[in-house]
C-alpha cells in the first residue's frame, strides 16, 4: 500500500499578477510578451511598482500537483521556499488544495522565487522571473518517506540547472525504484533541453518510466526536425512516452500500443500557460487509477483545454467533473 499517488519535485515559484497599460511596460523597460530572468533587486522594484496584485502559487510541477489534486488524486510536493510572505503564500496554497508540502524552508539570504507577470488590456503577459530559493534544492531536501510511499515520483526539468538539483533527481529516482515505484519526468522547455540534452538522455534511459514532452522538446532532445523519428527514439528509452502536439492533440505509447488523441475543443484560447502541466495532471491521475492509457490521455487533454480557457496555470473548475 502507498500513501500517495504522486509526489512532484519542482521549482516552488509564486506568480505575482498585475494589470497594467503599455506605457507602464515602456516606463519600466519590460519587453512585452517576453519572459525575462531578473535578479532579486529587480523583482523587488517591480513588486513595489504595483499595489493591486494577485499572488498565487505556480511552478510547473506545482501546477501539475494542483491539477492532480483537483481530480481527486492524493499528492505530495517537494520544493524550496524561503521564510517570507511569498513562501507563506506557496505553503498555504498547497495545503488548501490538499497537497502535502513539508519541505523545510530555505534559511539563506535568498527569498522565495517569483514570477512577476504584467497583463496588458490585450491579454498579453510579460513575465519577469526571479528564481530565488527554489534553485537551492539538493539531496538534503529529498524526503525519502514521501517518495518511497508514492506510486509515481514526478520530476520537473526546469529544476535541472544546478548540479545539486541533478543529484537530488538521481537520489529521488533511486529511492522510488528501490521501493518498486515509477519515475516520471517532464522536459519542461526546449531551451532547458538544449542546456541539458546529454544529462536528460542519461536520466531517461536509466531512471525514467514515464516521459512527458511537447513536440518541440522531443525534437530538440534528439536533434531532429522529424517528430516521428524523435517519438520512436524516445519510446526506446522510456516505457511510456506522452507527447503533446498543441492543436494536433497528443501521441502516447507504452510497451504494447501507441494511441493518438485529438485536442479537446476550446471556445476561446485565453492563456496557454500551464497546458502541458495540466495535461500531465490528467494523465497521471488516470494512470495511478489504473485507467487505460487512452483514457489517461483524454483526461490530460480535457484538463489542458480547461486551463487555456482562462488566465492562470491552475484549474478554475473541479477536475473531478472531467473525470466523471
Amino acid at each position: 500500500m502507498t500513501t500517495y499517488d504522486v509526489t512532484g519535485i519542482g521549482n516552488a515559484m509564486v506568480d505575482v499578477l498585475a494589470n497594467c497599460d503599455d506605457q507602464f511596460l515602456i516606463d519600466y523597460k519590460i519587453e512585452k510578451g517576453s519572459m525575462t530572468l531578473i535578479d532579486e533587486a529587480r523583482a523587488q522594484e517591480l513588486s513595489a511598482a504595483q499595489n493591486d496584485v494577485t499572488i498565487q502559487s505556480g511552478g510547473s510541477a506545482g501546477n501539475t500537483m494542483a491539477g492532480f489534486a483537483s481530480f481527486g488524486g492524493k499528492g505530495a510536493y517537494i520544493g524550496l521556499v524561503a521564510n517570507d510572505k511569498f513562501g507563506d503564500a506557496f505553503v498555504n496554497d498547497m495545503n488548501d488544495i490538499g497537497v502535502t508540502f513539508n519541505t523545510p524552508r530555505h534559511n539563506g539570504d535568498v527569498s522565495t522565487g517569483r514570477c512577476t507577470i504584467f497583463i496588458t488590456p490585450d491579454s498579453e503577459r510579460s513575465m519577469n522571473t526571479f528564481l530565488g530559493a527554489c534553485t537551492e534544492l539538493s539531496v538534503d531536501h529529498i524526503n525519502a518517506d514521501l517518495i518511497a510511499n508514492s506510486k509515481v515520483t514526478y520530476m520537473e526539468g526546469y529544476l535541472f540547472d544546478k548540479d545539486p538539483a541533478k543529484a537530488a533527481f538521481y537520489k529521488a529516482a533511486e529511492i522510488a525504484h528501490a521501493a518498486g515505484h515509477e519515475v516520471a519526468l517532464t522536459l519542461s522547455d526546449s531551451f532547458c533541453v538544449e542546456r541539458h540534452r546529454d544529462d536528460f538522455l542519461k536520466l531517461i534511459e536509466g531512471d525514467v518510466n514515464i516521459l512527458f514532452a511537447n513536440e518541440a522538446e522531443l525534437k530538440s532532445l534528439f536533434q531532429t526536425g522529424d517528430f516521428e523519428e524523435a517519438f520512436e527514439k524516445a519510446s526506446r528509452l522510456s516505457s511510456i512516452v506522452v507527447a503533446t502536439r498543441s492543436e494536433k492533440g497528443a501521441v502516447v505509447s507504452n510497451n504494447t500500443q501507441r494511441i493518438e488523441i485529438d485536442a479537446q475543443p476550446v471556445d476561446k484560447i485565453v492563456d496557454m500557460t500551464g497546458a502541458g502541466d495540466q495535461f500531465a495532471a490528467g494523465f497521471l491521475y488516470g494512470y495511478t487509477q489504473k485507467m487505460p492509457i487512452r483514457e489517461c490521455a483524454i483526461l490530460g487533454a480535457k484538463a489542458a483545454a480547461e486551463v487555456i480557457s482562462h488566465i492562470g496555470p491552475r484549474p478554475q473548475i473541479d477536475y473531478k467533473d472531467l473525470a466523471a
